[in-house]
């Protein structure tokens, strides 16, 4: 009688949670993509040293920093485009940026203003196209495994990779 009870339970609360989990929109996917990712770097820009924000795996290689700037660029590239507009990939100078607080303020708006653009599109809308935001993403997490190579080189462990407090 006990197992019987207890394997009615189990299988109620087996479909209970099956119902809970729906598949995602295209939408919320890629809403929750952008999202993840942008969370991820913008957390490794602030967490990076800065006196290391100089730091080049090799010299013909981008510094830690001007990663981060490259990263921003897609960004404000998916805002503009993710609003119709007739944009090209306009790179960010560097240059303009020259301490850790400028890049990561930069990554904050830069991801706050893409995100902006991708709430305020229609969930229909991604029937049509995932561009530019499907190659944002792809982009973003091209270049967050190199941050991580950058943490790794310095003996450091990425934020993601931390045990869980």
């Amino acid at each position: 009688m006990k197992s019987t009870f207890a394997a009615v339970a189990l299988s109620i609360l087996v479909l209970a949670s099956s119902a809970s989990s729906q598949t995602r929109t295209t939408a919320q996917s890629i809403r929750g993509h952008f999202a993840s990712i942008n969370k991820n770097v913008l957390e490794m820009a602030k967490d990076f040293p800065e006196d290391k924000y100089d730091y080049k795996l090799k010299p013909e290689m981008r510094s830690f920093g001007e990663l981060i700037v490259h990263i921003a660029s897609g960004n404000v590239y998916a805002a503009k485009a993710g609003k119709g507009e007739k944009v090209q990939w306009d790179e960010l100078d560097a240059k303009d940026y020259k301490t850790k607080a400028q890049i990561v303020s930069l990554m904050e708006k830069s991801t706050s203003d893409a995100e902006a653009t991708l709430k305020s599109l229609p969930d229909d809308s991604f029937a049509k196209t995932i561009e530019p935001w499907i190659s944002v993403i792809e982009h973003s997490a091209e270049h967050y495994g190199l941050l991580v190579g950058y943490y790794r080189a310095n003996g450091m462990v990425p934020p993601q990779s931390r045990p869980k407090k």
